[in-house]
């Protein structure tokens, strides 16, 4: 035993230092940016072992073999698919406002779509509105009705959204819902389960949860987005979970959650199904491919403009970076004026500079965040990025009235960016998000004014106090802002 531990020993060092050069090595040539590379080296060599196991488990592996395989063949069905669609070529619009432009050119040359007008087109902010709304739609629903949510948390208004699912499937109306394995935990482990799949309903477990798929796949990966199709023509995306805003999360003493969806009439709905088939066949290895139907929902009624609507996928399998990229091209196309809104923000560094750029060219920018988090980690780590914001004439407005989950971008009150995408590493680099672009005018003045209320229950750092705050402060901020890969 001791001849076994001695050796044991004097191997270990060598061991644990090839491993180290070797994972060095794999970082230095999987990562392209520098931060992150920093980030990654500081960690494994910091943390002895525990470095080397975060970054095996959560850095290092992006989807397993299988969905790669699954990911290139629903790409090579879907592109005959949108081919046909393309033909039809009043739904499509290739003229776009000028802040506009290069964002749907790029959507363009990445996606391969221009992009589409739309009939109808509503904000909805208030989550008894959402929800009601949402259940007269299900209720009236003719054919099918498809969802994907990251939570679905049992009790309250989501029990309601769940009866009026039951109640159309009892009818005969296909009902599709996919939920993310580990947001929607809850959900899984609850009795709804069984009475929604019993009455016809087909639920699908998304990236499931299984020590032995950790040595596959990237475990962090999750499937964030929030979308509602109905009829292949009504469409509901934005920042709400399934959940009661009142009951969610409680016992962290934050408050009520305030999100934003959007409810849109029209062709939107068949490039969304688009998105909606690809999460299916990814899970379930089906062909759901929605059904063109000139005559139904590819009608467009009369009007003097619509509103141009650009749907903007990402996550493995997606074009790569897309979110990123998007982000980078809107903010660089400011001219007068950006506001955003997220819950967690830990921007890339490229996003920081754009930020600081355009601020410092004298385009006012305004960031809204929440003053409560629940996540300790990113409240501090976010600070981090404060202090270059500030210097660069940012407002940073912090939300009081609960936590602000709307995930929005406008700028120069024409282009609109709405969806599930935080300004965050996890949505820009890891999970499946969804992000619309709208271009027109009368949309973003109701935006416009859903910001000026957020900013109406906000209070405005002030750069002065900010500066003097305890040096305990600052360390606590650059610690927790090693751990941004992670966040």
């Amino acid at each position: 035993m001791n001849i076994v531990l001695n050796i044991i020993s004097e191997l270990y060092p060598i061991i644990y230092g090839l491993l180290i050069i070797i994972s060095s090595l794999k970082i230095l040539k999987q990562y392209r940016k520098t931060s992150e590379i920093i980030n990654w080296l500081l960690m494994i060599y910091l943390l002895p072992i525990l470095g080397l196991i975060i970054w095996f488990f959560i850095g290092k592996i992006y989807l397993n073999n299988r969905r790669k395989q699954i990911a290139k063949k629903v790409w090579s069905i879907t592109e005959s698919w949108m081919y046909d669609l393309k033909k039809i070529k009043y739904i499509f619009e290739s003229k776009n406002s000028k802040v506009a432009k290069s964002l749907f050119k790029l959507c363009n040359y990445r996606q391969g779509i221009l992009g589409v007008k739309s009939n109808e087109i509503r904000l909805l902010h208030n989550t008894t509105d959402v929800i009601n709304t949402l259940i007269q739609d299900i209720k009236l629903a003719k054919k099918n009705i498809e969802m994907v949510f990251y939570i679905w948390n049992p009790g309250g208004i989501a029990d309601d959204v769940a009866k009026a699912l039951i109640y159309s499937a009892k009818k005969g109306i296909h009902c599709r819902l996919i939920l993310d394995a580990a947001g929607s935990l809850k959900f899984f482990h609850s009795p709804w389960l069984n009475m929604m799949q019993q009455s016809g309903i087909k639920i699908v477990k998304s990236l499931k949860l299984n020590l032995l798929k950790m040595f596959f796949r990237r475990i962090d990966i999750r499937q964030h987005r929030k979308i509602i199709l109905i009829d292949n023509y009504i469409t509901y995306t934005g920042s709400m979970n399934l959940v009661d805003p009142y009951l969610f999360k409680k016992s962290y003493k934050i408050g009520q959650w305030i999100d934003l969806m959007i409810r849109i009439e029209g062709p939107l709905a068949i490039t969304m199904g688009i998105v909606y088939s690809c999460d299916w066949e990814m899970e379930t290895e089906k062909k759901i491919l929605p059904k063109i139907n000139k005559h139904k929902n590819l009608i467009l009624k009369k009007k003097k403009c619509y509103p141009i609507i650009q749907a903007i996928p990402s996550g493995p399998g997606f074009p790569k970076n897309m979110i990123h990229r998007t982000l980078l091209v809107a903010i660089y196309s400011a001219r007068k004026k950006i506001t955003i809104t997220t819950p967690y923000f830990i921007p890339s560094h490229e996003l920081l500079n754009a930020i600081c750029i355009v601020s410092k060219k004298g385009i006012e920018v305004n960031i809204i965040i929440p003053l409560y988090s629940d996540s300790f980690l990113v409240k501090w780590a976010s600070k981090y990025f404060f202090n270059k914001l500030l210097d660069s004439g940012v407002n940073i407005y912090q939300f009081q009235k609960g936590l602000l989950h709307t995930k929005s971008i406008l700028i120069d009150e024409q282009l609109s960016l709405i969806g599930t995408a935080n300004l965050d590493m996890r949505s820009i680099w890891l999970n499946f998000e969804i992000t619309l672009a709208i271009d027109n005018q009368l949309f973003a003045k109701q935006l416009k004014c859903i910001h000026n209320y957020y900013v109406s229950q906000s209070k405005l750092l002030d750069y002065k106090t900010w500066k003097v705050r305890s040096f305990w402060k600052k360390l606590i901020e650059k610690i927790f802002y090693l751990c941004s890969p992670l966040l």
